[in-house]
């Protein structure tokens, strides 16, 4: 399973079928997802000083296959790019992102494709879940590190700066005491987890993920002006 997979199986409610996470943010994270999981994998980074592409920008360590076709997509996509800001590639990584990780998880047996419309004229999908065992596991992970303070793995540190992005901690780990939560998320986005390069990853998504919703709260003002 990808961390993006991960991801969308907490931003949609098992019963309504829905995301229960704004829609930009929610793909931009997923796409944040991606190169988070590449970084992981030494895959891309962001280069260093001395280094011929210019420094804090896409940098493509190896283009060889993963050998799952989102991420082999993602990568080649990445190797087009390389030289630009991290926050600048997600935008064209989101496209179709999301959709396609839907039908993915559907073909598992893990959600249920649901067709219907809206007021009988509106078409519209739901994404219920059929198979909840898994989420449950990424759910328990989740509280186990930042409720009960166990140290994370790499993934589920990756995953846990995302849903910060993303403002989803409330979602993923329904908790009494959501500001401790908060900032115990908030320590291990900024702590020791992975390498200088991923970090840097997570800081680009996250600023892309608030870049985003400063452009689409700007045009929304603007259109209704």
């Amino acid at each position: 399973m990808l961390i993006a997979e991960d991801l969308l199986l907490i931003a949609y409610d098992d019963e309504t079928g829905k995301s229960l996470i704004d829609g930009t943010r929610l793909e931009y994270g997923l796409a944040g997802a991606l190169l988070l999981e590449l970084s992981v994998l030494g895959k891309v980074s962001v280069a260093g000083p001395g280094e011929q592409v210019k420094r804090d920008r896409l940098v493509v360590r190896d283009a060889g296959p993963v050998g799952d076709d989102v991420l082999d997509h993602a990568l080649a996509e990445l190797a087009d790019d390389e030289g630009k800001k991290p926050k600048n590639v997600l935008g064209s990584l989101r496209k179709g992102l999301r959709d396609r990780l839907l039908r993915r998880l559907a073909d598992r047996g893990l959600l249920r494709q649901e067709s219907g419309t809206v007021l009988g004229i509106f078409p519209t999908t739901r994404w219920p879940a059929a198979d909840a065992s898994h989420e449950a596991a990424v759910r328990q992970r989740l509280r186990d590190v930042l409720v009960t303070g166990l140290e994370p793995d790499s993934r589920t540190a990756a995953l846990v700066s995302l849903l910060l992005a993303v403002d989803g901690l409330r979602k993923a780990v329904p908790a009494d005491d959501r500001r401790a939560v908060k900032r115990r998320a908030k320590e291990i986005s900024e702590g020791d987890w992975a390498a200088d390069a991923v970090k840097k990853a997570v800081q680009e998504v996250q600023a892309a993920v608030t870049a985003a919703i400063l452009a689409g709260s700007t045009a929304a003002a603007a259109g209704s002006s």
